[in-house]
C-alpha cells in the first residue's frame, strides 16, 4: 500500500459543497463549546466545580471531524479536551453540566468519573479512563468488532500529542493497520504534553510521519480550519468504509488555557507565545470565512450568540439544581451486585 504524508488546508471551492445551514450549524456547535468552556472555568474558580480541562482552540478539529461522522451510527472515543466532540454527537450542554458537577442523573458516570470523562451508550460515546491513551486501544478493539460482524461503523478517537509516547497509541496503530481496521486516530497536536513541548516529546517533526511506519496514510491538517478537518476527515470515513483500513490525522491546534485549572502555563510559556495563540483563535477565522461569503452576517453571529449564551446559563442552572447521587449507590458500577445463595 502506498502511503504519504500530505499538508491540508482549505480548499479554494469555500465550504466543500456544505450547505450555509450547516455551515453556520459548524459555527454554533464551536461557540457553544467555547461557552461551556469558559461558564466552567468561572464555576472552578467559584469553587463550584472541581476540574477543568479546556477545549479552548481545538474547536474546529473536533467540529470538523465530528461533521463527517455519522450521528448514532460511528463510535467516538474522546479524550477530556473533546467538548466540542461530544456536543455534535449530541451529548446536551445540561448533561455536560450534569458531569462537570457530579449530579446523579450525569450521563457518563452517573457522577463518578472525573469532569470531561465523557461517555454515552445512546449515542455510541466511549469514556476514555484517566491513564492518558487507553481509549486508542478501545477504538481499535471496536474497529475489530466491526470488522468481524460485518458492519460498516467507523471508530474514531482523539488524543493529544503527548499520548503518542505512550504503548497503547503504538499498539493499537500497529494492530489496526494489519487487520485493516475501520479506525481513524485523531491527534489534536497543541505542542504541549503538559508543559512539555513537542521538540522534548519526539525526534519527528510531525505525528503523522508515524502512519506510514505501520502502513497506513499520515495526514497533517491545519486543526484551526473547520472546513480542512472535516474534508480530510471525510475521506478517512469513507476509505474506512470501503474496507481500506486506518488512518492518522494530526490536527495542528492552538492550546489557547493552561493545560487545565489544576496548572499555570506563564511558567513555561512565554509570554509572547500566550499572546500569539490569542490571535489564532479558530472561531474568529471561521467567522471571517463566513462573513467574507456572505453566510454570515453581522446580526446572525450576534443573535447566535445571544442563543449560545442563553442555553448556557440554562444548562448550568438545571445541572446545579440536579440531585447528588444517594450514598447507597457508592458501589454501584464499581462491584458486581451480590446475588442471595440458593
Amino acid at each position: 500500500m502506498t502511503v504519504s504524508i500530505n499538508e491540508v488546508s482549505a480548499s479554494p471551492g469555500f465550504g466543500h459543497d456544505l450547505p450555509p445551514h450547516t455551515l453556520r450549524d459548524m459555527l454554533r456547535y464551536m461557540m457553544l463549546a467555547r461557552a461551556l468552556d469558559e461558564r466552567m472555568w468561572v464555576l472552578n474558580r467559584a469553587g463550584k466545580a472541581p476540574f477543568v480541562i479546556s477545549c479552548q482552540g481545538h474547536e474546529a478539529a473536533q467540529v470538523g471531524a465530528a461533521f463527517a461522522l455519522s450521528r448514532g451510527k460511528d463510535f467516538v472515543l474522546p479524550y477530556y479536551r473533546g467538548l466540542a466532540t461530544v456536543l455534535v454527537m449530541g451529548m446536551t450542554p445540561t448533561e455536560v453540566m450534569l458531569g462537570l458537577f457530579a449530579r446523579a442523573t450525569d450521563p457518563s458516570s452517573g457522577g463518578r468519573q472525573m469532569p470531561a470523562h465523557y461517555g454515552s451508550r445512546r449515542l455510541k460515546i466511549v469514556t476514555q479512563s484517566s491513564p492518558v491513551g487507553t481509549q486508542i486501544a478501545h477504538a481499535a478493539g471496536i474497529g475489530l468488532a466491526e470488522k468481524i460482524k460485518r458492519g460498516d461503523a467507523v471508530a474514531w478517537v482523539s488524543f493529544g500529542e503527548g499520548t503518542t509516547s505512550q504503548g497503547d497509541f503504538h499498539e493499537a496503530l500497529n494492530l489496526a493497520a494489519v487487520h485493516r481496521l475501520p479506525v481513524i486516530f485523531q491527534c489534536e497536536n497543541n505542542e504541549y504534553a503538559i508543559s512539555v513541548h513537542q521538540r522534548q516529546q519526539m525526534a519527528v517533526a510531525s505525528v503523522a510521519d508515524r502512519g506510514p511506519a505501520y502502513g497506513m496514510p499520515g495526514i497533517s491538517v491545519d486543526g484551526t480550519d473547520v472546513l480542512a478537518v472535516y474534508e480530510v476527515t471525510r475521506r478517512a470515513v469513507e476509505r474506512a468504509r470501503r474496507g481500506d483500513g486506518p488512518t492518522l490525522i494530526e490536527a495542528r491546534v492552538v492550546r489557547m488555557t493552561a493545560h487545565s485549572s489544576d496548572d499555570n502555563d506563564r511558567t513555561y510559556r512565554p509570554p509572547h507565545e500566550i499572546a500569539l495563540v490569542r490571535h489564532q483563535d479558530p472561531i474568529v477565522r471561521f467567522v471571517a470565512q463566513l462573513r467574507e461569503h456572505g453566510i454570515l452576517s453581522e446580526a446572525e453571529e450576534q443573535e447566535m450568540r445571544a442563543e449560545v449564551a442563553a442555553t448556557v446559563d440554562r444548562a448550568t442552572e438545571e445541572a446545579e439544581r440536579a440531585p447528588m447521587p444517594e450514598p447507597e449507590t457508592l458501589y454501584d458500577h464499581v462491584y458486581a451486585p451480590v446475588r442471595p445463595r440458593r
